[in-house]
């Protein structure tokens, strides 16, 4: 392996690397408060990285074309493409978990047994992350997603009460379920076009198969349906989703924090990298499969949060309802701004919608949890009538909270507002109008239990828990429930508050570095 090698892996290495280091750390330093300023400080090595990469391309980010800095005699020249395309990914990843970090502080103050392996565990997920969002080979993207998961796994079931153990315990076995059925399709697409590599698979399917059969191949089709269903898993969609609402609810704020984000934006890269590298000549096939998903998976998610009374698993089926309106924006192939098929080349219009609603649901998803660490810190509780009064006591987290479920909903001027327009538009472009329709009448139904917690901040008497909060809660075994809330906690809250609106304001560049990290992607025509 060569220096340019090294170089090319480099910020999966270096998180890694960092990982291993506040592990050892945490056996060496008597101040366990330090082990985090390691985490977080560190993360300049990955971030720095990912950057020095992304200047590499002409235009940074903002540029087009499907440069790949992984020369063809690489050892990785098959297993990774480092492209516009990973490098946003990554860099999604570093700052997402930095932020991640930093509103943590406290809560994970209440874990003095624990720093070390929270914040290497937390490290060494998001190595798999980056690692997902650059590969190119079946055996690359499988290691990738175990990386992602089981860590996150170990998390889930930190705490030590019931619902955390059930969360880790749901969260593992419906994980070995997903990744049994994700083995099991890549065997299918390996048996049948002899190549673990996208590039190889897409070659063995450009020849001649049967006519009237989606997929062109039963071997495919069913290779193809059974790998969704387990990708499935990574995307909180429907039919993988049952997991959802019980981890959101039972494992520690600040890993569900980074899963509902970054675990779920990695995931679209792999899914998009896989269709667009793997099965462009199928994208009718694939493009009608995803939007049949993301109208369930929006629908569901939906109607099911208007029932619930707890505010984290609210925001779980919250997610499930977002998994379908991303999804909306990789159904919409287009090719050449026509929507019809006479061409071979695809529009970044789809794809790079779904990029820019990932970055403004991170924004978006981060401001609610955050905010929820700071509230759960004050009151003890997650049940929504819980929450009744806390604006009169806590008013800055509530109107964060507030601000990020409005912008959930899809209220301007808020980042997710514009990320459904340029969603529906892809839609509507593809010939999807009834997607597109169906996703705005699923934005009005989430409307109402969005608003309900709102209302009851807001107007609602205030409720036993937030009377007793003027003696703060003290850390315990059972509830782990920090202190009170740092200023550091604050600072991440107002990061993610403000990226909240800024992105519905000022969205051109993102959307411009989302069309030029796409255009990586094979088929995809510059704009």
């Amino acid at each position: 392996m060569s220096l340019n090698d090294l170089f090319l892996i480099s910020p999966q290495l270096s998180m890694a690397g960092l990982g291993i280091l506040v592990i050892l750390a945490d056996l060496v330093l008597n101040r366990k408060g330090l082990v985090g300023a390691v985490a977080l400080v560190g993360l300049i090595l990955p971030l720095s990285f990912a950057w020095a990469q992304l200047t590499e391309f002409p235009g940074l980010l903002f540029g087009s074309g499907a440069e790949n800095l992984v020369p063809s005699d690489s050892i990785l020249s098959d297993s990774l493409a480092v492209d516009r395309f990973g490098v946003f990914f990554n860099l999604l990843v570093v700052v997402s978990l930095a932020l991640v970090f930093l509103a943590s502080v406290d809560y994970v103050r209440a874990l003095p047994r624990l720093k070390g392996e929270f914040y290497g565990l937390m490290l060494l997920s998001a190595t798999g992350m980056m690692l997902m969002a650059s590969a190119t080979e079946l055996i690359t993207i499988y290691v990738a997603l175990e990386l992602t998961t089981l860590p996150l796994v170990a998390i889930a079931a930190f705490l030590p009460n019931s619902s955390s153990s059930e969360a880790g315990m749901k969260f593992m076995v419906i994980g070995a379920i997903s990744s049994a059925l994700t083995l099991y399709g890549m065997a299918l697409l390996y048996g049948f076009s002899g190549s673990t590599t996208l590039a190889g698979i897409a070659l063995a399917l450009g020849g001649p198969s049967e006519q009237g059969l989606a997929f062109g191949s039963y071997a495919v089709l069913v290779g193809v349906v059974v790998l969704t269903v387990g990708i499935a898993f990574k995307l909180s969609a429907v039919p993988s989703q049952m997991w959802v609402p019980d981890v959101y609810e039972g494992a520690p704020i600040p890993m569900v924090a980074l899963l509902s984000v970054a675990s779920k934006a990695v995931a679209f890269a792999l899914l998009l990298r896989f269709l667009y590298s793997g099965f462009l000549p199928f994208d009718a096939n694939w493009g009608m499969l995803l939007a049949v998903l993301a109208a369930v998976s929006m629908t569901v998610g939906n109607l099911v949060a208007i029932a619930q009374s707890n505010i984290r698993r609210l925001l779980g089926y919250s997610t499930i309802a977002h998994a379908g309106y991303i999804l909306v924006g990789v159904a919409a192939v287009a090719r050449d701004g026509s929507g019809t098929s006479d061409s071979g080349a695809f529009t970044t219009f789809g794809p790079s919608s779904v990029l820019f609603y990932l970055v403004a649901y991170a924004a978006a998803n981060l401001t609610a949890f955050f905010a929820i660490l700071v509230i759960n810190s004050k009151i003890g509780s997650d049940l929504i009538e819980d929450y009744g009064g806390v604006f009169r006591k806590y008013r800055l987290p509530a109107l964060a909270l507030a601000l990020a479920l409005v912008a959930l909903i899809g209220v301007p001027p808020t980042g997710i507002f514009v990320g459904k327009i340029y969603l529906f538009a892809a839609a509507v472009k593809s010939e999807l109008v009834w997607l597109a329709v169906l996703g705005a009448i699923n934005s009005v139904v989430s409307a109402y239990y969005y608003i309900r917690v709102i209302r009851t901040m807001f107007l609602d008497p205030e409720s036993e828990a937030v009377k007793g909060s003027e003696n703060t809660l003290q850390p315990d075994e059972v509830t782990l429930q920090p202190q009170g809330i740092s200023k550091y906690g604050m600072l991440a809250l107002t990061i993610t508050a403000i990226c909240t609106v800024l992105l519905g304001i000022v969205f051109g560049p993102v959307i411009q570095g989302a069309e030029g990290a796409v255009t990586s992607l094979p088929g995809i025509l510059a704009p």
